[in-house]
């Protein structure tokens, strides 16, 4: 029997940790938090966005760190398969917006106990309050983890302790550096999925603002690098929402790399210029005779309209029938370009996922196993792999936890 010792209670290592002890391993998992999965308990508002149910092919497009990296293990245990895990365990799932997966109670907690209850019943032991300190190495080969409550022999370790977002959950880069310790290459660790910061006046101006159905496009040194359509919202130290987390990731490479990032927002996408042009005109006829900012009620938010007048050097108290055509032009440039200086990310600590961690040219995709120490395995976030909101962390998680279990337990 194949003594496996699991670092992490999330969800790669429950999935780890599953697999391993239901192919025949005698499983333990190291947990430092008094609880499992405690990330997962405030993933998805609360709720526990599990996974998407769109296709593969489609998953490894929304995981843009390494995506392609995971395509073996995404086919061998996919987005169903967890599903159909949950269900067979009396956990019922539901499919809302965007594909995304949620338990029908709404509750990540009721996902974490069936992960956990899942695996006790498989035989694993879950050892909680018991921080690891070092993976143990003999002869090239990795024999056991070193913890603050003694050290547990192993045949083979799997390392699954996150990355470092949200340190209070335990993602707080351990992970990273007990991979190096043992080796390894880290990619500098960064926030991904994370609220940008800007200087602008007028974010401060629009703070609380949301706005839904727009386009929002991310230039690095005046080059557009990302688009996204959908929902943002205006905060007090720059922009959020989910579209803005899912740019959060080409933003902060450009800003590491010493770019100039800006964000231009189409408050009007599903119109072209030119109708756009015509619906202006229709608006500006119909309220002729009233000041500019009463004009454009039926165009855009209350508050948004002064700042736009602003953006676009026009005097919001002017009658509309004074209103030039080259001002006319101006706002509709406005319209189409809403731009944003980006002067930064949020903190690390408060990115829902980090982008970075073990370099994946040093492991084998299909077995999760390190190429540099036999015995060694890898799962979740502190790999080198990260992707956008909507399930396809937690599945990139489960999916490398299984391939890395399967392996661990001597089955391949």
């Amino acid at each position: 029997m194949s003594k496996v010792v699991i670092i992490g209670a999330g969800a790669a290592g429950l999935l780890a940790g599953i697999t391993a002890a239901q192919n025949g391993a005698d499983v333990t998992i190291l947990e430092k938090m008094r609880q499992p999965g405690k990330k997962m308990l405030i993933t998805g508002k609360g709720r526990c966005n599990i996974t998407n149910a769109c296709e593969i092919p489609e998953f490894i497009k929304n995981l843009p760190g390494n995506g392609r990296f995971l395509n073996s293990a995404l086919h061998r245990f996919t987005n169903d398969d967890i599903v159909i895990m949950l269900e067979s365990n009396g956990l019922q799932t539901k499919v809302e917006r965007g594909n995304r997966v949620f338990p029908v109670s709404d509750k990540a907690k009721d996902v974490v106990d069936t992960l956990t209850k899942i695996y006790t019943q498989a035989g694993g032991k879950l050892l909680t309050d018991t921080k690891a300190l070092e993976i143990l190495i003999k002869d090239g080969r990795a024999v056991g983890v070193k913890t603050i409550n003694g050290v547990y022999p192993a045949d083979a370790v799997i390392l699954c302790a996150g990355g470092a977002s949200y340190p209070g959950t335990g993602s707080d880069g351990g992970g990273a550096k007990l991979a190096a310790k043992a080796g390894h290459s880290i990619v500098p660790l960064k926030p991904s999925l994370v609220p940008l910061t800007s200087d602008y006046p007028y974010v401060d101006d629009l703070q609380g603002l949301s706005l839904r159905n727009v386009e929002a496009t991310l230039f690095a040194d005046g080059k557009k690098i990302a688009s996204e359509f959908g929902e943002m919202l205006f905060t007090h130290f720059g922009v959020s929402g989910p579209i803005i987390l899912s740019l959060s990731n080409a933003a902060s490479k450009a800003i590491a790399d010493g770019k100039e990032v800006e964000l231009s927002l189409d408050l009007k996408p599903a119109l072209s210029r030119e109708k756009l042009d015509a619906r202006i005109q229709r608006d500006f006829k119909e309220y002729s005779r009233k000041q500019l900012a009463n004009g454009m009620k039926d165009l855009l938010p209350q508050r948004l309209i002064p700042v736009v007048c602003d953006m676009a050097y026009l005097d919001e108290e002017k009658f509309i029938n004074q209103i030039s055509r080259e001002e006319r032009l101006r706002l509709l440039d406005t319209l189409k370009g809403f731009m944003i200086p980006i002067t930064g990310t949020r903190p690390l600590a408060e990115a829902i996922v980090t982008a970075g961690g073990v370099d994946v040219k040093e492991i084998n995709p299909k077995t999760m196993e390190s190429k540099l120490v036999p015995g060694l395995y890898f799962a979740g976030e502190v790999m080198d792999v990260d992707g956008y909101t909507g399930g396809f962390n937690l599945q990139a998680a489960f999916s490398s936890g299984y391939a890395a279990g399967l392996a661990a337990a001597n089955l391949e």
